[in-house]
């Protein structure tokens, strides 16, 4: 194995360990599935390969890994053989949530507001940087996160006490 390679290896086994989580959950986000979001990081990753080198930063790299995730579950979501598929019914294992009333919630929503509560609860990313994540304007992300948090707090009203 050459110089080259080595560090190719070892930049993309810290970029798993650093994004692997973010976009696995963001890629069942949209999938509803372990297997298909495991296959999506997959390709995600075969595609920063292809890129390694075109990152000003780690900020620029996150963003970019984002954005291919999400473009990679549309397109599958969008293709005639994933819509013939038959969907896998799975049994989720959660050693550290026994209540998964909010993630069950939140998985129901339409992608669009998903898409949002993800990253701006699960990454922590503002409505400004979610805006150029998504490619639309920071009002309609605003519009979408408000949106999301009342169909939320409508459907767990029963399950939660909000005042």
């Amino acid at each position: 194995m050459n110089d080259v390679s080595l560090r190719t290896d070892e930049i993309i086994s810290k970029d798993l360990e650093t994004y692997g989580n973010t976009l696995y959950r963001l890629a069942y986000s949209y999938m509803k599935n372990m297997h298909d979001a495991e296959d999506i990081v997959q390709e995600v990753f075969i595609q920063l390969l292809k890129n390694i080198d075109i990152f000003e930063n780690n900020d620029h790299k996150k963003s970019w890994l984002i954005c291919v995730t999400r473009n990679i579950c549309k397109n599958k979501l969008k293709s005639s053989w994933f819509k013939k598929k038959e969907e896998l019914i799975e049994m989720p294992y959660y050693d550290e949530y026994k209540d998964t009333t909010v993630l069950d919630t939140v998985m129901k929503l339409p992608v669009k507001y998903r898409e949002i509560i993800f990253l701006y609860y699960y990454e922590g990313y503002k409505t400004a940087e979610i805006s150029e994540i998504t490619n639309q304007k920071e009002s309609t992300v605003r519009s979408l996160l408000h949106r999301a948090r009342n169909i939320l707090k409508k459907s767990l009203k029963e399950e939660y006490d909000f005042e």
